[in-house]
């Protein structure tokens, strides 16, 4: 594997790794939250500088379904970054505590709270969408070398019963009435063993990851087969 692409895959991975840790408020504390936002916010910085090459392309080539959804997960994701950032310096009370702000705190929370929810559902997605690429750059490592057609259909298999009970996950917390901002107060429960919050987390950032890989496919298979159609070559 190439140094850079390395360094990319190790942004991604240390991105998500953060994004579970700051979706455990409750487990962590406040000041360990603020210090994993403030280095989640630089490595968002750098994993745009590092694939600066993406904004390069976007007004080369044809805009069909798959690329329309890449880049509206992409925009959104990032101003729901910058709404997190701005959120979280306004209620900071130890990384930017030295700032001289105040007023504008219930807006703040707010923005903060439907933004957090929000980056856990986009970042997934996100990352579903590059699901392919990230198979391959792990395929050339040789642990996860590729595996046979029965391997396959177990881990799809298990993938599936993953987003499934993600999904079921995603509704008994009831994340929903926090992305639509339904309440002002988030429910944390601090007597909750870490290990069964982070499963639930993990299942339902699967299930998003699910959801729009193969959502993507659907995309692509269905322009493929709308490109091939004996219509459309009659009309080339």
């Amino acid at each position: 594997m190439k140094p850079k692409m390395a360094v990319k895959m190790a942004v991604d991975i240390c991105m998500t790794g953060l994004l579970l840790f700051l979706a455990g408020y409750q487990l962590w504390g406040e000041e360990a939250h603020e210090w994993a936002g403030a280095g989640m916010f630089l490595l968002f910085i750098l994993h745009h500088f590092l694939n600066r090459g993406w904004y390069r392309t976007l007004w080369k080539g044809k805009y069909v379904p798959a690329r329309i959804l890449q880049l509206v997960i992409n925009l959104l994701l990032f101003l729901n970054m910058i709404g997190q950032m701005i959120s979280g310096i306004m209620l900071s009370r130890y990384v930017f505590a030295f700032l001289p702000l105040s007023g504008g705190m219930s807006f703040a929370r707010l923005l903060h709270m439907a933004s957090a929810y929000w980056g856990f559902v986009l970042m997934s997605l996100h990352l579903g969408l590059h699901w392919n690429m990230a198979a391959g750059r792990m395929a050339k490592i040789r642990l996860f070398s590729r595996p046979s057609r029965w391997r396959r259909i177990g881990v799809r298999t298990v993938g599936t019963a993953i987003a499934a009970y993600g999904l079921f996950a995603f509704l008994r917390r009831d994340l929903p009435t926090y992305l639509f901002l339904r309440t002002q107060f988030v429910f944390l429960d601090y007597s909750e063993p870490a290990v069964r919050f982070y499963l639930d987390y993990l299942a339902m950032m699967g299930f998003f990851i699910f959801a729009a890989h193969y959502l993507s496919r659907g995309l692509k298979w269905a322009g493929s087969r709308r490109k091939n159609s004996p219509r459309k070559r009659a009309e080339l």
